[in-house]
């Protein structure tokens, strides 16, 4: 399963800069995941100031 950004997400860009296949990109009011580019790395969870990345 890919990962889903919640509503948590203060829009920082930090997942955006250690997405490793530009799967994450700026949406309205927070950061989006593409579920087709998605990994399931976990590097956007583990950059993520307030935890907002989970693996849906």
């Amino acid at each position: 399963m890919a990962y889903v950004i919640s509503d948590e997400c203060i829009s920082c860009g930090a997942c955006q800069a250690e997405c490793p296949v530009d799967a994450i990109s700026e949406g309205d009011g927070k950061y989006v995941i593409d579920a087709d580019k998605c990994i399931e790395c976990g590097a956007c969870a583990g950059t993520c100031p307030v935890g907002a990345p989970k693996a849906e």
